[in-house]
């Protein structure tokens, strides 16, 4: 059982909810962030004034598919392209591009996957520097 400050609690998701936020303002997108525990289900969601109606299905599958993938979204466009690894896996659930991370808790052998968390909204590259900014409220627990 994972316990304290390895596990996904509402007070930590909503800090990196709103650092996921607050980066978004200063990157001028406009965003959905969720966080999702380890069975992938939502913790924490919100959405900005003015955000895509995508985002909140979009947030949610990114969190949910680098919980259930283990690995950064950012990483499975060429994982998942005709001749890739993960080939076929688009869809059915799987939102594969940037801006979902993973959430880590342990070391070593202990390491293990404890939530993800999923931004959607501005470009790949600004919904990967939302996650990050988020995803670094965890870090920093």
């Amino acid at each position: 059982m994972i316990r304290g400050a390895n596990r996904v609690n509402l007070e930590l998701a909503l800090r990196m909810t709103e650092a996921a936020v607050k980066q978004a303002y200063r990157e001028g997108a406009r965003i959905s962030v969720a966080i999702v525990d380890d069975g992938g289900n939502l913790v924490s969601f919100q959405r900005m004034d003015g955000a895509e109606i995508s985002g909140p299905v979009l947030a949610r599958g990114k969190a949910y598919t680098s919980v259930a993938l283990r690995r950064p979204t950012s990483e499975l466009p060429a994982l998942t392209a005709a001749d890739g690894e993960l080939a076929g896996l688009a869809g059915a659930g799987f939102v594969c591009f940037g801006g979902g991370l993973p959430l880590w808790s342990g070391y070593g052998e202990t390491e293990r996957v404890v939530g993800g968390i999923g931004v959607s909204g501005g470009t790949i590259a600004q919904d990967v520097a939302c996650a990050e900014a988020g995803a670094s409220a965890w870090s920093g627990r």
